[in-house]
């Protein structure tokens, strides 16, 4: 009668075994799908940052938002707001990116200094 029981007990730890590992192979591969998916507004984000970094060299940016896509016939406008510190200073800064839809050139790009 004690070894039918160890043997249960050894198949349900295999199975509970296999299953956890099952498991963390799907999370691990979840895991990796989201690190691949790049945001379709990363590449005007990482505009925004480097004019701002030019338009404000002697200041940190100290936090990011994308605040959405705006499309406008055959124009894109990408809005971003980034929050600045200079010395004592802090203010935010909206930044829209317009570029043409379908070539994604740029048309220009706005600032506007905030005190919120």
């Amino acid at each position: 009668m004690r070894k039918p029981i160890m043997l249960l007990g050894m198949a349900l730890l295999a199975l509970l075994f296999i299953g956890l590992n099952f498991a963390n192979t799907e999370l691990s591969t979840l895991a990796q799908e989201q690190q691949h998916e790049t945001p379709s507004y990363a590449k005007w984000g990482l505009l925004a940052v480097k004019e701002t970094k030019l338009k404000y060299p002697n200041a940190d940016i100290i936090d990011y938002l994308h605040q959405g896509r705006e499309v406008n016939g055959d124009t894109t406008s990408e809005n971003f707001k980034l929050w600045l510190k200079e010395g004592d200073k802090e203010f935010g800064v909206f930044i829209r990116i317009e570029f043409i839809s379908d070539t994604e050139e740029l048309v220009g790009i706005e600032f506007e200094e905030t005190s919120r």
